[in-house]
């Protein structure tokens, strides 16, 4: 793991060497303040992004728990319930892409308090309507805050706690994982309990509103130490990272691309899978849910077997041997040893956090890590939308499952190879 290099303190302690002793005597003080910021409010930085984490998915995973009830509620027509489940791949790709150009204008902290206000009043928005419109709008605010707070925390983890990469970035995915979790399981219990599918989709605006909390006076510090930063600080912007141009880009968009449309096709079909093998619809959600929850230790230790290798080679291989193993059992067995292709896919799911980790792991700066997480997430969402898609039309068109799972298992081939180019040690500034 290389340590950032110190973006702001060159040009100031390079300032005073021509100058007498005494006289720059103050200079050196000023230049530590963005490195004094993670001292004194790591833990609340950590915090914030720990909430940020788990309102990931909540807005996502509740809304699909709900689906149902939520087309009979607004009448929703098919195709317009396709759109509503599609919208969080669009949001992510089209939104995401903007992030750098935002950051690159104000604080981190200041967009992020923005992102989650917009996450929370989207969540409130489209409960309250009965307008169809309305309610895919609302959707669209929620899932853009969702799109900004997703580039933003691989950044922030470089930028505040660069040493610690690999437990930072495992404590938030945990999160996230923990947030899916939750969500998906208690929307429908929550809806029932109130009496409406409403209910159980909007009361993770209240989660998203305490998301907000950390990060306004962080915001309110970033806002006064930009305005007391000196030009020397401020004139010395590095040139812009574009990691489409590059090789290293686009392996780790087409790896983030992969392993998430393996993800959205097991979300959206591996409960179809089992009840088609001969389980009851119950025992069908249970063991999705399963994948989700196994998950969860999982995304906590990958991060941190990743900064501890010195390539990424072994782990980009042992996922796609439990992934690989998984698939060909759903399609050999997919009644007989459920449980253990469930935890197969848990594993091999742990790809997720592997990318999210390998976004630090291969940028010096928060600048390349932002571009490179806005990149590589932007488009990989893109090919990810693909996934729920194809699989429901081979089978559709097929009857059966061989089809769809054989497609998995080609686009977990193009996942490892992707992965190969990205488990050599480098980094994204060097190729720009």
């Amino acid at each position: 793991m290389t340590p950032p290099p110190p973006s702001t303190a060159g040009p100031v302690t390079n300032m005073p060497t021509t100058d007498v002793t005494p006289g720059p005597a103050p200079a050196p003080a000023a230049a530590p303040a963005p490195q004094a910021t993670p001292a004194r409010g790591g833990l609340l930085v950590l915090v914030g992004m720990l909430l940020v984490a788990v309102n990931l998915r909540a807005a996502v995973t509740s809304l699909g728990a709900l689906l149902d009830e939520i087309r009979d509620g607004l009448g929703l027509s098919g195709a317009t319930a396709g759109l509503v489940t599609t919208l969080p791949t669009i949001a992510f790709a089209g939104l995401g892409a903007l992030t750098p150009w935002l950051v690159r204008r104000w604080p981190a902290a200041r967009v992020l308090v923005v992102a989650m206000v917009a996450l929370t009043v989207g969540q409130v928005l489209r409960v309250v309507t009965d307008s169809t419109a309305v309610f895919v709008l609302t959707s669209a605010l929620a899932l853009a805050g969702i799109a900004v707070a997703n580039i933003l925390l691989p950044m922030l983890v470089k930028q505040h706690f660069p040493h610690r990469t690999g437990l930072v970035t495992g404590a938030y995915t945990m999160a996230l994982t923990v947030g899916t979790t939750v969500a998906a399981a208690s929307a429908v219990p929550i809806a029932h309990a109130f009496g409406s599918w409403r209910a159980g989709l909007g009361v993770w605006a209240g989660l998203a509103a305490v998301a907000v909390l950390p990060w306004v006076p962080l915001a309110l510090r970033a806002r006064g130490a930009r305005r007391t930063a000196t030009p020397a600080v401020t004139a010395a912007a590095p040139a812009p990272v574009r990691p489409a141009r590059t090789r290293l880009g686009w392996a780790m968009a087409v790896y983030f691309g992969a392993q998430s449309l393996s993800g959205y096709a097991i979300m959206g079909w591996l409960a179809q899978l089992f009840r088609d093998a001969g389980y009851a619809p119950e025992a069908a959600g249970l063991l999705l849910a399963g994948v989700t929850a196994l998950g969860v230790p999982v995304a906590l230790m990958m991060p941190a077997l990743a900064g501890r290798l010195p390539t990424l080679r072994p782990l980009v291989l042992s996922l796609t041997a439990f992934s690989t193993a998984a698939y060909i059992g759903l399609a050999l067995a997919p009644h007989g040893l459920a449980p253990l292709w469930v935890l197969l896919l848990a594993f091999g799911q742990g790809a997720f956090p592997l990318i999210l980790t390998t976004i630090g792991l291969r940028a010096r700066t928060a600048e390349g890590t932002v571009a490179l997480s806005a990149f590589a997430q932007s488009t990989g969402y893109v090919i990810a939308a693909l996934g729920p898609l194809l699989v429901g039309i081979l089978y559709e068109a097929t009857g059966g499952w061989t089809a769809p799972i054989g497609f998995l298992l080609v686009a977990l081939a193009v996942q490892t190879a992707a992965g190969m180019v990205i488990a050599r040690p480098r980094h994204i500034e060097d190729e720009r």
